[in-house]
Order: structure tokens, then sequence, then C-alpha cells
């Protein structure tokens, strides 16, 4: 068993551990830790623990010391440079002309480099802005380009369920979404619908993605042919969190409905998974435009 703390960086950045050593901490602390970029000045999220060996990435950085009042006032100061060079690196670029969008920028707590995050439509040729950044800062300049998820994690803002964004409340990473849970979990497959603030499918379709999944594993798809105790019909509606299904019955020249228990039909042929509603049909090309921006989102992240 290994003593650990987990400490964050960044508002809902990712959570490291860290090897305390003898130090005793609480969650709130602030901290000066060893990392491969030189010292950080971060906040302890996950107090001191004992965790299994086999759970830990080794080797853990050290902890140097709890933050004291000349810490703060440094990591206070290099939130003021971070504005300040938030602006000058604004004037930089319009002069470049080039074409992307400054998103933040971080200071490193050592000094020992500045970091500015960007977003642009393919790659951008900013050796000269680099350039520029050094000549005034006289100091280690790194251009980031980051996706369009963490740009709204950073700028922040609110859902459509009026709550605020789970980037920027409480998901540590993204996860890959994809249409088919939208359509698992029969959620409107309007695009205007299913998209976040950042024009990218909503992180919380993958929440329920599990339990959706794991019971349409038990039921029949639509336009499968079943038989019941009232005879063979058709699945036409399924509600998957009851596992029920809807079926229909052909009665002389005309038909009748009737829901049952999935666990009480035989299915004799199944449907096909691939049947388009009208919805999907209606939204196609602009639902095949978000599964492409989804993929690309993962290629870059490979």
């Amino acid at each position: 068993m290994k003593n650990i703390i987990g400490v964050r960086f960044r508002k809902l950045g990712k959570i490291y551990f860290f090897n305390p050593k003898w130090l005793e901490v609480k969650k709130g602390d602030f901290v000066i830790v060893e990392t491969v970029q030189g010292e950080e000045y971060g906040e302890v999220i996950v107090p001191n623990r004992k965790i299994e060996d086999d759970k830990i990435t080794e080797p853990l950085k050290n902890v140097l010391r709890l933050a004291n009042e000349k810490d703060k006032k440094h990591y206070n100061e290099c939130k003021q440079k971070e504005k300040e060079a938030f602006q000058v690196c604004l004037k930089k670029i319009k002069e470049h002309n080039l074409d992307m969008t400054l998103t933040d920028v971080e200071y490193k707590f050592d000094n020992s480099k500045i970091l500015f995050y960007f977003t642009a439509d393919g790659r951008i040729d900013f050796r000269d802005l680099v350039k520029d950044l050094a000549a005034v800062y006289k100091t280690r300049i790194e251009l980031r380009q980051i996706g369009v998820r963490d740009e709204v994690k950073r700028i922040g803002g609110n859902g459509i369920c009026g709550r605020e964004l789970c980037c920027c409340s409480f998901l540590n990473d993204f996860e890959t979404v994809s249409i088919k849970m939208a359509k698992e979990q029969n959620i409107s497959l309007n695009p205007s619908k299913i998209s976040g603030n950042c024009g990218r499918l909503m992180c919380c379709l993958k929440y329920e993605e599990e339990v959706y999944a794991e019971k349409l594993e038990r039921l029949p798809n639509i336009g499968a042919i079943i038989e019941s105790e009232d005879g063979t019909g058709e699945v036409v509606g399924v509600e998957t969190l009851k596992e029920k299904i809807k079926v229909k019955f052909k009665d002389g020249e005309g038909y009748y409905y009737k829901k049952y228990n999935a666990k009480d039909v035989k299915v004799i042929k199944n449907g096909s998974n691939e049947v388009l509603d009208s919805e999907e049909l209606e939204h196609k090309k602009e639902l095949e435009e978000l599964e492409k921006l989804e993929q690309e989102d993962i290629n870059e992240n490979e």
C-alpha cells in the first residue's frame, strides 16, 4: 500500500497522484509539487489515503511542501500576467493575420514556460508568432491547438438543461459519444437537440449508455416478428427501460396493437436495428456531419 494525495492544477482539470511523503494534508489545501515540467502549484482534491501498489502508475512525483504566503502571492501574480499576455497575444495574432482563436494563457509556476491555447480550422503556421512572443517575454513559448470541447470547458456556460455544463462542473475527461447512443435511448435525432454548446454531441448521452445497451440485448428490434399468446405480430415500438414492446397484429383488413413484456414473447425473426425513422431521415446530412466531426476529434486525440 502506498500513501498518496490527488492534486489538480486547473479548475476541473485532471487529478494527478503524488507522494506526500511525511506530509499530512486535507482537501482544499494548496501544495507545491514536483512535475516533469518543473514545480507546480495545485489544490489538494484527494487528501492522504492508502492505495494498493498495482493501482498506481510508478514512479510518483513528490509533494515538495504546503504552499506558503509567498507561493500564493506568486501564483496570483502569474494569474494577472496571464490576463496581460492574453491581450498581447491577441494583438500579435492580428498583426500576423492568423486565422486562429486564442482561448487561454497559462504561466508555469516556475516561470519556465508560457502556454497559449487556441482553436483553429486546420493547421496554423505560427512560427513567427512564437518568435515575437519569445522576444517580448524572454522565456520559452508554447502554442497548443485544442478542440472545441476543451474551448467550451475553459469558457464555461449552461446547457439546454439549464444547469452548468458537465465539462465545467465535474467531468475530468471527454469520452467518445455517438449518434447511435441517442438512437438507442429514443432521444430526438434533431442535431440542435442533441448537440452541446461546443457544437458536438452532448457528453450526457454517454451516462446511461451501458444500461440501455444491456437492456437492448434482451429486446427485439423494430420490425421483428414475434409469437405471443395472441398470435404472430410485428414489433412497432420498444420501451427500453421498462423492457416492454408494442406489437401490431392484423385483424381482418385492419390492425390492432398490444403491449407485452419482452420476456413473454418469442422472437421468430428479428428486425434490423439500422432502420431510419422519419426524423433521422430528415436530418440525415446534419447527423452525418456531426459523426464526421466526432471522428475527427477522436483522430486528433490519438
